[in-house]
């Protein structure tokens, strides 16, 4: 099995990686900005490899820190088992009966914190000079998300000093390629991954996690390249080398939504090898 890298020892190129490693992916995990999309709309380079997983029986849950409300359409037209949204909040999956959505707190939680997170919203933009709201802010219910690089622009200085604030007030804080996330609870990337696994298939994920694939691009991935042994960054997650603590196991040629489709093809080859 794979060993993490660190901050020392680089990401392999993906194209390294086995092909009996490969072989064995049956089920992958991916982060969506910056990892499928471009400027906030899918590739059709990933479009295409959903597709493609999917025809192969390889289900595809994308684990994202974007809110409930944006992820609501994807979840109904993108070939995924789920969205796990809100970093690990809530699930959303096709069934029989249309779209599911599920909480990973309850609502008397939810509108407990939804006061707590509007105080901390408003004092961000009071102290930290430049930050601005995310514009899918409407479509949030478990979290606040500042934006440092979607439509708005804040320097490493400015971010820090938000995940700081954001953590004084005891929230959790992560910073993706575009936002400054921030929420109360104990829910995480990680933890989505177990829920939506337990969801879909009534499995516990810690046991098969060497047949699954985590595929990532930035600051708030390192979770999952800690904990997925077989875990992929798409080229662009090169721009955060100075801020990444723990590195993915492989790394590919092609950026965002390129670099999804080249590990979707590879995947595939080696199943078809089998």
């Amino acid at each position: 099995m794979t060993d993490i890298n660190t901050p020392r020892v680089r990401s392999r190129p993906w194209a390294d990686c086995p092909v009996d490693e490969r072989a064995g992916v049956t089920g992958v995990f991916t982060d969506i900005d910056d990892t499928l999309t471009r400027e906030g709309a899918i590739e059709p380079a990933a479009l295409q490899a959903l597709h493609d997983l999917h025809a192969a029986g390889v289900p595809v849950v994308a684990i994202t820190g974007r809110p409930m409300g944006w992820s609501e359409p994807f979840a109904r037209d993108w070939p995924v088992a789920a969205i796990v949204a809100e970093n690990g909040a809530v699930a959303l999956r096709g069934t029989p009966d249309g779209l599911r959505i599920d909480y990973v707190q309850d609502e008397q939680t939810r509108q407990r914190h939804a006061r707590r997170l509007r105080e901390v919203a408003a004092r961000v933009q009071r102290d930290v000079p430049g930050t601005r709201l995310a514009q899918d802010s409407a479509g949030r219910v478990t979290d606040i998300a500042i934006d440092h690089s979607e439509f708005a622009r804040l320097d490493e200085a400015h971010i820090a000093q938000v995940v700081a604030l954001m953590r004084a007030e005891g929230m959790n804080a992560t910073v993706s390629s575009i936002h400054i996330n921030g929420w109360f609870g104990s829910h995480t990337k990680w933890s989505g991954a177990e829920w939506a696994v337990q969801l879909l298939w009534q499995r516990a994920l810690l046991p098969e996690i060497g047949r699954w694939l985590y595929v990532g691009d930035s600051t708030n991935d390192q979770l999952m390249f800690e904990r997925v042994p077989l875990s992929v960054g798409v080229a662009n997650l090169r721009d955060f080398a100075d801020r990444l603590q723990v590195w993915p196991a492989y790394i590919t040629e092609g950026v965002r939504g390129r670099g999804f489709a080249e590990i979707a093809r590879a995947l595939l080859q080696a199943r078809a090898r089998r």
